[in-house]
């Protein structure tokens, strides 16, 4: 049976990539077939190639096209819908569905879908990356980067995904560089107050390793 989640952020550059490895090498240490997608990416090399992406892809055990991990491939490094309107393309949710739902259809038991930025990232005038869940119909996992103003953020981001209606299946206290001052009381108030269980809670790795990661991960709180 193929579970499928997808993997939101409190802001930018949280490490959702990071803990979205941890959780594909966490998932096939316990035997898992798994497979990612990265939807919508800004952000690529000369050959057209995100490196998020390319991370996701190395650490599935499914053997996809980049294409199929990565459809939608912008150049500059900037909000999606400002990249795709310089390269005069359009971003719909309908079609980044269908995307997913083939990946989804490949046979892996594990599937994440990890979007760009936070949850309220637009697509265009009027559809955003939380529309694409909401098409989706599948649980959230918040990736919260435990820094200032980290409460706020992952309160505020929990909140909007209730109210768009879906699961906050759970969150990853991410650590993405120095720790913060209060870390131990920060985590603290998060847990008391985030209204769904704390799968890990991921330490800043220097050089970054998934094993390494996944080993601070607990699955079995994701039904």
């Amino acid at each position: 049976m193929t579970r499928t989640w997808f993997v939101t952020g409190t802001d930018t550059e949280v490490g959702k990539t990071a803990v979205s490895c941890a959780l594909l090498s966490a998932a096939a240490a316990g035997g898992l077939r798994t497979a990612a997608i990265k939807p919508v990416a800004a952000g690529c090399d000369a050959r057209g190639r995100n490196d998020d992406a390319m991370q996701l892809l190395a650490c599935m055990t499914e053997e996809l096209d980049y294409e199929q991990v990565n459809p939608v491939a912008l150049q500059a490094a900037i909000a999606p819908h400002i990249a795709a309107a310089r390269e005069g393309r359009r971003l719909q949710v309908r079609r980044l569905a269908g995307l997913c739902r083939g990946v989804m259809l490949q046979g892996a038991q594990f599937v994440l879908i990890e979007g760009a930025g936070g949850w309220r990232v637009p697509l265009g005038p009027r559809e955003t990356l939380a529309d694409l869940a909401i098409s989706l119909q599948v649980p959230v996992i918040m990736v919260v980067g435990m820094r200032l103003g980290c409460i706020n953020h992952a309160l505020l981001t929990a909140e909007a995904i209730r109210r768009d209606g879906l699961e906050l299946a759970g969150w990853v206290a991410n650590q993405p560089g120095e720790p913060m001052a209060c870390h131990a009381e920060n985590l603290q108030t998060l847990r008391h107050l985030l209204p769904a269980p704390l799968l890990g809670e991921v330490p800043h790795i220097t050089p970054y390793d998934p094993a390494s990661a996944a080993s601070f991960l607990d699955l079995s709180a994701l039904k």
